[in-house]
């Protein structure tokens, strides 16, 4: 018997956080009948990955994070640990997390297509707006999505961070509008909706096409699914 998927969301006192990431996780179910597929999240939110884990025999736990920082260096590890702690028999084993992924960068391409953003127009500056991080190599990998966009398409793509990071979705505008972008357009590099995606929209001009989170996208749940059989397969590589 496979062991139950796990998805973890970081949780947030928005209920449409919760609401997209719980919509997304059933597009898994969807996909993977087979499986147990369960939600948790670390904080704010119920129910916490502590008591999901307590209530499982096996498990792999997939962070429904874009990036690799904070949360994935440091709070999911440690709230698996705490369940191995209070559960020695416990079997469970921690996927990589979401990003760097063509499938996020699909569906963010997507939602700007949705809003009538073509890759073929040259007018448009784009900036792709995430949250920000104060570990470089998180930042340093939305600025390369960054730069493949711009290589891709027609427009000027840059990254602009909501906290933490420079520069912010602010001067990132400013920067292109500076190099001639006569539009604007923000991509959100966000899962679901909540604080620091709405400080994006509130701090954007209102002239700027904004597209939403990424959300309960069939792309991403191809991806949560893959992140799934993918460290499961390792782990019966290195046990066999």
């Amino acid at each position: 018997m496979k062991p139950a998927l796990v998805a973890v969301a970081h949780g947030s006192r928005d209920p449409r956080s919760a609401a997209t990431v719980s919509a997304l996780v059933d597009q898994v179910r969807w996909l993977r009948p087979d499986l147990d597929v369960r939600l948790a999240f670390l904080d704010l939110c119920a129910p916490r990955l502590d008591a999901v884990l307590d209530s499982v025999p096996r498990a792999v736990v997939v962070p429904l994070l874009l990036g690799r920082a904070f949360h994935a260096n440091v709070d999911v590890p440690g709230a698996v640990a705490c369940a191995v702690t209070r559960r020695p028999g416990l079997d469970v084993t921690v996927a990589d997390v979401l990003g760097p992924d063509p499938r996020l960068e699909t569906a963010a391409l997507r939602r700007l297509v949705e809003i009538g953003v073509s890759p073929a127009d040259p007018d448009f500056g784009v900036v792709l707006a995430a949250a920000g991080s104060q570990q470089a190599p998180a930042n340093a990998a939305v600025a390369a999505i960054a730069a493949a966009w711009s290589r891709r398409t027609r427009w000027q793509v840059l990254p602009g961070f909501a906290c933490a990071a420079r520069p912010t979705v602010p001067e990132a505008i400013a920067a292109l509008q500076s190099r001639g972008a006569r539009r604007i357009a923000v991509a959100s590099w966000f899962l679901a909706p909540g604080l620091l995606p709405d400080k994006v929209f509130r701090v954007a001009p209102d002239t700027a096409l904004r597209t939403a989170p990424l959300g309960a996208d069939p792309a991403i749940a191809n991806l949560i699914v893959h992140r799934f059989e993918a460290t499961l397969l390792s782990s019966l590589s290195r046990s066999a």
